[in-house]
């Protein structure tokens, strides 16, 4: 190759690499609610369809009709724990566990109560009120608190079969309902979501 082709890919090279720095990002506003996948991992599509529909079966089952027939009506109360992520993917679990906190809270079937974490905000805010400079009248007291009647807890997991160029995960999300008062388990959901993700070989 002589010096002067040299120098005219070289040209041509620097001229490509300007107009991509120049031409900067493509951004589209979506809804919320619409399913891109472009990974193929477990994303926030999946999160709020899987919350939901579990959800959805969990209040369907016996264990809601009789604790309300075993106490003149009122709905249980429920608190959210921890679902564990044992998948082979970084996942923010608590972008879930929202989703599973509003699939349950908008049912209207039950009645809900703070995390762990959101407590102790609470309660300091609480202490705070109590110091004095909250007149007495506004100033919410200390024990007044809901206990929680059963607990949410899982695991999201997830299981890879790959071979050149494409591959299928499996996920699964286990949810356990646990009897805050016997320890027992009033329901146990299960449900699975598969994924075939291809990929071209050539690339640009």
């Amino acid at each position: 190759m002589t010096r002067g082709v040299r120098l005219a890919v070289l040209a041509v090279l620097v001229t490509v690499f300007a107009i991509g720095c120049a031409a900067g990002p493509k951004v589209e506003r979506t809804a919320v609610e619409e399913t891109i996948d472009l990974s193929g991992r477990w994303n926030d599509s999946d999160s709020r369809i899987v919350a939901e529909e579990m959800i959805q079966d969990c209040l369907q089952r016996p264990w809601l009709s009789r604790f309300m027939s075993a106490h003149n009506g009122r709905r249980p109360t429920i608190i959210v724990g921890t679902v564990l992520n044992r998948s082979d993917e970084h996942i923010n679990t608590q972008v879930f566990t929202k989703d599973l906190e509003r699939a349950l809270l908008n049912s209207g079937l039950v009645d809900f109560v703070a995390s762990r974490e959101e407590r102790r905000e609470l309660r300091d805010e609480r202490v705070d009120q109590q110091k004095g400079f909250t007149s007495a009248e506004t100033a919410r007291q200390m024990g007044q608190e809901m206990g929680a009647n059963y607990m949410l807890k899982g695991s999201l997991n997830s299981v890879r079969d790959q071979i050149s160029g494409q591959y299928v995960v499996l996920y699964q999300v286990n949810l356990e309902l646990h009897n805050l008062d016997t320890n027992r388990k009033a329901w146990i959901g299960q449900k699975k979501l598969k994924k075939v993700v291809s990929r071209s070989r050539w690339k640009m």
